[in-house]
């Protein structure tokens, strides 16, 4: 029974803490937060680095001192036999002896010191994981980059299917009480059959297009806990409105701030891999240089005809060996030479393209300030004409119950107004993800 009680409370509290480690609603700073920390691409990248630290401390290893050892144990099925003259032992002048000049077991137990003393490729080995691990932090760098830029896209994507649900239903239900009393209208003959069946079009079509905001919805939602790096179906709530960030996005400074690429973190990369060239050339020149290391051993062996090696009796010999080893590349039929100037090469291109992408991101920084700027544009002047197509909506509604306008005239107006509606919806959103992608190419965040 204790032990029952004890797995519930197990259960329970494991439960707990994970409802305490996935908070069920967010703002945009809180879901930019959680996703730097969660998201699997950032852990995937965050991982790269601590490989790159250990692939750096690998590296640097195989410099220092190296200890191994060995344990060597032989035994004779059957002893080699070597031939003596016969004469050695008294013989007959012509005849052969057969000798063995080992006992049938054996045993050697050494250990060795090995040490580079000079290596060319050792050091450029260095100097590359250096960079490697530069490479991986930058990395890093663009990932958390990339990651917040879709929180902000999934976030507002969100946003914006929700609102759209919001006037979708209002649409609705404004449109139902029209037709309901265009309906009572007709019956009394006061009106023709088409303004009913004009309204009808349009609720038909309304409904429609609300079974499609719905299931956008849910899409929106499992994208952004994708992106979270949280369970595809578990149920949030996002704290922000669309108007708000909207208005938390206009950043006119931002339009002014300088263009410096060398900010950029796809500049940096792309600075990483020329660096990355670079270190492919010193390394095929340092093939030409000659490579130095030491060594010390020291063991000891025993001998015997019978396995009697853990004895207190048994003899040991010891030995001891040092030895330094240099190694000169003489000649290799012109391959070290085609390696270094193909490497040669290669630094050029790294070079070329360390230029080009410094001017395709000058060209997209320009390009998505304008894109920002005719953003905030389009928002002022949706929100004019969803002001404008409200009252023209309004104005036709009372003419049509009046007698003044058709119902052709109406549905005109309607469907002005849904325009206007989905369009000012749409530059809001713009507004943020504008205005999150040139923070994300210019390496400026100010969340």
């Amino acid at each position: 029974m204790k032990h029952s009680f004890l797995l519930l409370f197990v259960v329970l509290a494991s439960t707990a803490l994970q409802a305490q480690e996935t908070p069920n609603q967010f703002s945009l700073l809180e879901a930019i937060d959680y996703a730097l920390a969660h998201n699997r691409q950032v852990k995937n990248a965050a991982r790269d680095i601590d490989i790159a630290k250990k692939q750096k401390w690998e590296t640097t290893a195989t410099g220092l001192p190296q200890i191994s050892a060995a344990v060597d144990y032989q035994s004779w099925i059957k002893q080699q036999v070597s031939l003596l003259p016969a004469e050695i032992a008294g013989g007959q002048p012509g005849t052969f002896v057969p000798v063995t000049f080992s006992p049938k077991q054996s045993l050697n137990a050494t250990a060795t010191l090995n040490q580079l003393i000079f290596d060319g490729s050792y050091l450029v080995a260095l100097q590359s994981a250096k960079v490697f691990l530069e490479i991986s932090k930058n990395a890093k760098i663009k990932t958390d980059l990339e990651v917040r830029n879709a929180v902000i896209n999934a976030y507002g994507n969100v946003l914006l299917a929700e609102e759209n649900l919001d006037i979708v239903l209002k649409n609705i239900a404004v449109l139902e009480k029209n037709l309901k009393e265009t309906t009572k209208i007709f019956e009394n003959g006061l009106t023709e059959e088409e303004s009913v069946e004009q309204l009808q079009i349009t609720l038909t079509g309304l409904q429609n297009y609300l079974n499609n905001v719905e299931r956008s919805k849910n899409i929106a939602y499992q994208l952004f806990n994708i992106t979270l790096g949280i369970d595809l179906n578990e149920p949030l709530t996002l704290t922000d409105t669309l108007e708000t960030l909207t208005l938390q996005n206009i950043s006119l400074d931002l339009l002014t701030a300088n263009d410096n690429v060398e900010n950029s973190i796809d500049y940096q990369i792309a600075k990483n891999q020329e660096e990355t060239a670079a270190l492919f050339l010193k390394l095929e020149r340092s093939t030409f240089l000659p490579r130095l290391s030491a060594f010390i051993n020291a063991g000891y062996s025993g001998f015997g005809e019978t396995f009697n090696f853990t004895s207190s009796n048994q003899a040991w010999y010891g030995s001891s060996l040092f030895g330094v080893n240099m190694s000169i590349p003489i000649f290799s039929s012109g391959m070290r030479k085609a390696a270094t100037q193909r490497a040669k090469i290669d630094l050029e291109i790294a070079k070329e393209e360390l230029t080009e992408t410094e001017q395709q991101l000058k060209f997209q920084i320009s390009a998505a300030k304008s894109d920002y700027q005719f953003a905030i544009e389009e928002y002022q002047n949706k929100r004019q004409n969803l002001n404008l197509a409200e009252r023209i909506e309004q104005k036709n509604q009372t003419k049509f119950f009046e007698g003044i306008a058709s119902s052709f005239d109406l549905r005109q107006a309607q469907t002005q107004l849904y325009a206007a509606q989905q369009e000012y919806l749409q530059s809001m959103f713009d507004v943020i993800t504008k205005k999150s992608a040139l923070e994300t190419i210019l390496n400026t965040v100010n969340y």
